[in-house]
């Protein structure tokens, strides 16, 4: 079996002594490792998020203008996002095979070449777009809210470092185990977010700008206590050394072959978010953003808990592949799944039931009332999809643990582009049916794309298991 990390046969490897007990838990039972690395992430992405959620909220007192300035410039800070968390995914499966194939050295060098490519993405996402924030903006439609959401967005650039930095050094964590660090540093930003945002956006009286100051804050403090963890205290598995460092090729594929399609899938979110602000706003006007905006900030949040299992997924399947433990990376698979769908389908009852309760956190301004219906509408449709998403979430982050980046890549593609794009045009616009249309599509595409993926990442574990029957 010809596999892009093996360790087996590499007498390079230091000895693997000294091992942490996030280490020990990921090389142990693959249910256990799940649980142990997804729950402190679960809690950490839920926060997170409900962080973003009431940003949104603060923000949408401000207006609709407000509401829909920070919806227009959230695909492209998605892009940031993307950029971040796909280097961290791949250089996270990188060093858990590495782990799995106790191969301490690899695993050092693979989080160094991870930190010196992150200070390389940064610079190249963050240079130009702020300073053609304004013309990109105005370029995809957004009228009176241009100058708004290009401050805001501006903002957030100016600590893209930062940012980049928080993913990458929390994903090094997740590597070695340990999950309870990386869920730490996530959630003091969150809370810290949360705190500041009602602060700086009314009783400082700096409005949109204020919750961009928020949030370069919250991050600068968690990338604080993750640059003491790793460089000062140094009790991690994992050490980085900086001195005599020279890009080492293979090292580059190995973290590229899963970053690199990892960070296109996100941009495909954000490219396909760009192309829903341009379909709402064209069958609604900028009430169509600003509906699409609030009602997509609570249907991340509803992912969240699946966002956290998926890195635990990565991991723990990384590592099992390092090890040739098939039969183990099989068994972790399909107790995620079950794990995921049983949550996301109690989120998915509980949203449709109190719908209106959470719409009127978006609506107290009285610009924003009147879309109190539309939101709810939205709330009510997508989350029909929520529990076919852990099939897909879940089997591409396998896909991703393994070093098989490229199919995690094809099967978001075709969800995220050649699927809800034209569904959601076809039901929105083309039929007649107007938003609620849109938002089907988003749900009918959602299911096909997630029932594809499984099947896919089925076969191949499979074909794994009857390439070597004896493994596990």
């Amino acid at each position: 079996m010809n596999q892009d990390i093996q360790g087996k046969n590499n007498d390079s490897s230091q000895p693997f002594q000294n091992q942490t007990k996030g280490v020990k838990a990921l090389l142990g039972d693959p249910k256990k490792a799940i649980i142990t690395l997804s729950l402190p992430m679960i809690v950490a992405m839920v926060v997170q998020t409900l962080y973003n959620l009431i940003n949104r909220i603060w923000v949408s007192g401000l207006g609709t203008e407000a509401a829909a300035a920070v919806g227009f410039a959230f695909p492209l800070l998605f892009m940031g996002t993307a950029l971040a968390t796909g280097l961290g995914v791949g250089g996270g499966s990188a060093i858990s095979r590495k782990i799995g194939a106790k191969d301490k050295n690899g695993g050092d060098n693979a989080a160094v070449h991870t930190l010196i490519l992150m200070i390389i993405a940064a610079l190249a996402y963050a240079i130009p777009l702020f300073v053609f924030a304004e013309d990109i903006f105005r370029m995809i439609g957004a009228g009176e809210a241009t100058a708004t959401a290009a401050m805001y967005a501006r903002i957030i650039y100016s600590a893209s470092m930062v940012s980049f930095f928080t993913s990458i050094a929390t994903a090094l964590l997740r590597s070695e185990g340990d999950a309870k660090r990386s869920m730490l540093a996530m959630i003091l930003g969150g809370i810290l977010n949360a705190v500041l945002d009602p602060i700086f956006i009314y009783v400082f009286g700096w409005g949109v700008p204020g919750a961009a100051i928020a949030s370069v804050v919250s991050m600068c403090v968690s990338a604080s206590l993750l640059f003491y963890w790793l460089f000062f205290k140094k009790n991690t598995f994992l050490t980085f050394h900086f001195r005599g460092f020279h890009f080492n090729r293979q090292v580059i594929k190995d973290i590229l072959a899963v970053g690199f399609p990892a960070s296109l899938l996100q941009l495909s979110m954000a490219i396909m978010l760009f192309i829903m602000n341009i379909i709402v706003e064209h069958i609604s006007g900028t009430d169509g953003v600003a509906v699409f905006s609030a009602g997509w900030a609570v249907a991340m949040t509803a992912s969240m808990p699946l966002l956290g299992m998926a890195t635990a997924v990565v991991t723990v399947s990384g590592a099992m592949y390092g090890a040739c433990e098939y039969k183990k990376l099989d068994v972790a698979h399909l107790y995620a799944l079950k794990i995921g769908i049983l949550i996301e389908t109690s989120i998915a009852i509980a949203t449709f039931i109190f719908a209106p309760f959470i719409t009127q956190a978006f609506t107290t301004s009285s610009d924003m009332v009147h879309l109190g219906d539309d939101i709810t509408t939205f709330l009510r449709i997508i989350c029909i999809y929520y529990p076919a998403t852990a099939f897909g979430m879940l089997s591409s982050s396998l896909f991703q643990g393994v070093g098989k980046g490229l199919y995690s890549l094809i099967v978001t593609i075709l969800r995220t582009i050649i699927l809800i794009v034209p569904l959601a045009w076809l039901f929105g616009v083309t039929l007649g049916w107007g938003l609620p249309g849109a938002w089907w599509g988003l749900v009918i595409a959602n299911i096909i794309g997630s029932a594809i993926t499984f099947i896919w990442a089925k076969i191949y574990v499979n074909n794994l298991l009857k390439a070597t029957p004896a493994t596990g």
